[in-house]
């Protein structure tokens, strides 16, 4: 397969691609003609120019393209535009990552920002899965490959989506549309527009969506992934011959389980013994928990029911089953809302526009987070939040008799990020962490092993008594002269009740952005231009903290009474381990209290680019572009340092990071060499700087500033339209991803995780006309991805990399009367119910068992609409 995926792809580079074409959504696809091939209008400028005469590497996916390749929201672009790569990871609330040209941040963490900066209608999305509920009816989606620093500014070092919604029309309009598929899937929008008076037209549209989940719980039967939401969105625009002034609100919510995850079975086939005989102590702990996990979630006597499954085994991940504990949930419930307004005034000589929104989201989460049946540790009442007050002005012009083509603005963002965690121990806790410490201490000397809880009964030593038996005889005296330190020893440390763990960890960022910045075309000659460009950006973050945790062992260890207890225990080499199963650094009241904090930070982005337009149909053009994104907080305590653990306490720089630059390079061509064909190259080259990396390291989230990451490729694209009624899409894209960090681990020198080498996607379109009032639909679409790594930890690898895969979508209907207002369609995505793992992580506390999020299966349904 992977040998079959490389060919392919090297072949199709010939053609290669680019995104789907747009058309107006209410006219007849035969009835364009083929020279529309190159009329694409984009705004990636700030100006309304032919993508073909933009110096930039911009994919263009318009209505009908959407359309036809069944996008419902933003994850859905990813089958038609190949350098773009969406993944969601344990939430779709705050876990969504874009990646463009293998460049994304990853991490279940509000205070990471995107490096692939959203827009809708010109206003700013805080992070990804905010812009994730269901789109509205979309006029184009822009794709910015490359930095977008200077007009798109802060956090877009990877790129930028730029989504522009279809508008109120004075012409009286409107479409209702249902659909219902397979998992129990019905969706349903409408939509109404008209003008009520010469200047304000009106619209409204709403969308209700639902599907039963295709992760099953095999312990309780509830399923997971599934879909069930509405929105609702209305628009005025009001115009006249100078002035256009447009306003938009919306509110949408979720109410969905997501996102179950499945357990490889790792833990139970790894070694446990290293080449040279020595004990592999991820690989033992992955087999002993996972065999812990097993036995207690189908025992009665340790909390668990006859027949739970702890782990579903054997392996099987196409079946798509996860166990969880009955009385765990996993529910993500979203509320959003927001209003912008933008005014377009013509000013003579001058064009003024202004956008100023507001928007409020919040997202309230629980999740079984040991991801098994057995009720170690879950998340009840997760709730965060981001309110976001921003406001653009951009003046254009042209001065020197056309010669210069200037614009210059100025941007300001407020936002107020609040996050509550609640990370808890379950009821069997206890249970777990003495059967674990039980294992390890097993020897011949020690054949029944140890506990700490005593909850194995009388018949196993305490540690206490192991430790005091095996000590010096200082250490012994020592012990005996103290009740409290005997105490220590001698009774069991406190048990964990059921909820111990966050009672309210609160945090509250403000964020305060300002930029200005300058954007300048130089018509040298009616054949060249130069492109320079100008960002000041400046940004502070005010950060306060109020963590409050309550966990019986954690006082227990933080005792000064028990300093020998954990001295001995650390002689027998289980004190590290004790600690973190007992008192994990997420939950660890040791870092309990206020802290307080901020940064501040300034950078200069910008671009440069020469563009000769060497014939009208041919393109030439190359250039630098600078690129930031703003540090921030990892709002985690469990990124703190433990004085137990060797380090110096608690510390608001211990969740600090540093920005993140980028300098890239790129080169490429343009052309429409003849009717109805369109074919684009580029060429680039990206270094990154402090590039950000969040990541599960199976105990916590980690953040690191990765000293340098390289990003280089290239990227074809093509459209042919060899008839008004047949339109087939071909892209590809060439990329090459490297870290380059001593300190970065299994990471260093690898590829970045799902950044395949090489992607393909493509799409056919043919709308022939059968008779007068009939037409028919015949669409299919595609994505060809080579191996990727979900994760790059070497053990993990054999067990969640994906192999090259293909995921093919197809549709074909028929539309009925004049300007097709009755239409009916099939449609099936993920045709051949192709397997691939989305992510891949290490489960908590489970050394080297890993689990990953499966992609969904294979969809289909009919759909029905009405359109005036």
């Amino acid at each position: 397969m992977r040998k079959f995926q490389l060919l392919t792809a090297s072949a199709i580079a010939l053609m290669a691609t680019t995104p789907a074409f747009a058309q107006d959504a209410a006219q007849p696809a035969e009835q364009a003609p083929v020279e529309d091939a190159g009329e694409v209008v984009v705004t990636a400028t700030g100006r309304a120019q032919l993508a073909q005469d933009v110096p930039i590497a911009v994919s263009v996916v318009g209505a009908e393209a959407i359309e036809n390749a069944g996008v419902s929201d933003i994850r859905g672009l990813r089958q038609v535009t190949p350098s773009l790569q969406v993944t969601t990871g344990q939430s779709a609330a705050t876990g969504v990552v874009l990646r463009i040209r293998g460049i994304g941040t990853a991490g279940d963490n509000p205070g990471f920002e995107p490096a692939v900066g959203v827009f809708i209608d010109g206003v700013f999305r805080a992070r990804a899965g905010v812009a994730l509920s269901d789109l509205p009816p979309i006029d184009r989606v822009e794709v910015l490959r490359g930095p977008q620093g200077t007009l798109f500014g802060r956090n877009t070092s990877a790129g930028a989506l730029s989504i522009t919604t279809q508008g109120p029309s004075f012409d009286l309009g409107g479409y209702v549309e249902a659909a219902y598929g397979n998992y129990d899937e019905i969706e349903v929008k409408a939509g109404l527009t008209g003008g009520v008076t010469e200047q304000l037209a009106l619209r409204v549209d709403g969308g209700y969506h639902k599907r039963d989940g295709y992760i099953i719980d095999p312990n309780t039967g509830r399923d997971f992934n599934n879909i069930d939401r509405y929105f609702v969105r209305g628009q005025a625009k009001f115009e006249t011959t100078d002035i256009t002034f447009r306003l938009i609100g919306d509110y949408a919510e979720t109410d969905e389980a997501c996102c179950g995850a499945i357990n490889t079975g790792s833990g139970f086939v790894l070694p446990v013994l290293n080449p040279d005989g020595t004990r592999n102590i991820n690989n033992t702990l992955g087999l002993i928990t996972s065999s812990l996990i097993e036995a207690l979630s189908a025992n009665p006597l340790a909390g668990g029911a006859v027949g739970r499954d702890g782990i579903v085994r054997p392996f099987d991940r196409e079946g798509r089953r996860m166990a969880t504990s009955p009385n765990r949930d996993l529910t993500e419930k979203v509320k959003e809302w927001g209003v912008s307004g933008q005014l377009d005034w013509n000013l003579g000589d001058v064009t003024l526009t202004s956008i100023t929104a507001y928007r409020d989201w919040k997202a309230t989460r629980s999740q079984d987070i040991d991801f098994s049946g057995l009720d170690r540790a879950y998340r009840d009442g997760y709730k965060t939040g981001i309110q976001d007050f921003t406001q653009e002005i951009r003046l254009k012009g042209s001065a020197f008799d056309g010669k210069l083509d200037w614009l210059v603005g100025g941007f300001y963002l407020n936002e107020k990020l609040t996050l509550t965690d609640v990370v808890r121990f379950g009821t069997q806790t206890d249970q777990f962490v003495d059967g674990l410490v039980n294992q390890l201490s097993r020897s011949a000397a020690l054949p029944t092993g140890g506990q700490l809880f005593g909850t194995l009964g009388a018949g196993v030593p305490l540690m206490g008594q192991v430790a005091f038996a095996t000590a010096s005889p200082a250490v012994q005296a020592a012990i005996l002269a103290s009740p409290a330190i005997q105490a220590t020893f001698f009774q069991p440390i406190p048990r964990t009740p059921n909820g111990a763990g966050q009672q309210a960890d609160n945090y509250q960022v403000d964020t305060q952005a300002f930029a200005i910045f300058t954007h300048n075309i130089i018509n040298i000659t009616d054949n060249v231009s130069l492109t320079l460009g100008l960002r000041w950006n400046h940004e502070t973050k005010d950060i306060s903290a109020n963590l409050n945790a309550s966990v019986p062992a954690c006082s227990f260890w933080l005792n000064p009474n028990a300093g020998l207890f954990r001295q001995e225990l650390n002689r027998l080499g289980l004190y590290s381990l004790a600690h973190l199963y007992t008192c994990n650094p997420t939950i660890n009241s040791e870092f309990n209290g206020n802290y307080n904090g901020d940064r501040s930070e300034s950078e200069f982005t910008g671009t440069a680019k020469l563009a000769f337009k060497l014939s009208d149909n041919v393109l030439l053009y190359g250039g630098y572009d600078r690129g930031y994104k703003s540090g921030g907080y990892n709002l985690d305590r469990g990124s703190f340092d433990s004085v137990l653990l060797g380090g110096n306490g608690a510390q608001i720089s211990d969740l600090e990071f540093g920005n993140e630059t980028v300098d890239a390079f790129e080169v490429g061509f343009k052309t429409n060499p003849i009717r109805g064909f369109q074919f684009n190259v580029a060429g680039f080259y990206q270094e990154f700087k402090g590039y950000q990396n969040n990541a599960f390291e199976g105990t916590r989230f980690v953040t690191r500033n990765f000293a340098k990451v390289i990003s280089k490729g290239i990227e074809v694209e093509s459209v042919i339209r060899p008839a008004s009624n047949l339109t087939v899409a071909l892209n590809y894209t060439l990329l090459d991803t490297e870290v380059k960090d001593p300190l970065a681990g299994a990471d260093n020198g690898q590829p970045l995780t799902n950044s395949p080498r090489n992607v393909i996607t493509g799409a056919i379109t043919w709308t022939p006309q059968i008779s007068e009032n009939v037409g028919a639909l015949f669409h299919v679409d595609w994505r060809t991805n080579s191996d990727a790594h979900t994760i790059n930890n070497p053990v993990a690898i054999p067990f969640t990399t994906n192999d090259g895969y293909s995921i093919v979508n197809a549709r074909v209907g028929l539309n009925f009367g004049e300007n097709s207002q009755f239409g009916i369609e099939a449609y099936v995505e993920n045709l051949f119910d192709t397997y691939y793992s989305i992510t891949a992580f290490p489960i908590p506390e489970q050394g080297s068992s890993f689990a990953v999020y499966p992609a969904p299966p294979r969809f289909y349904g009919v759909k029905a609409r009405v359109k005036f």
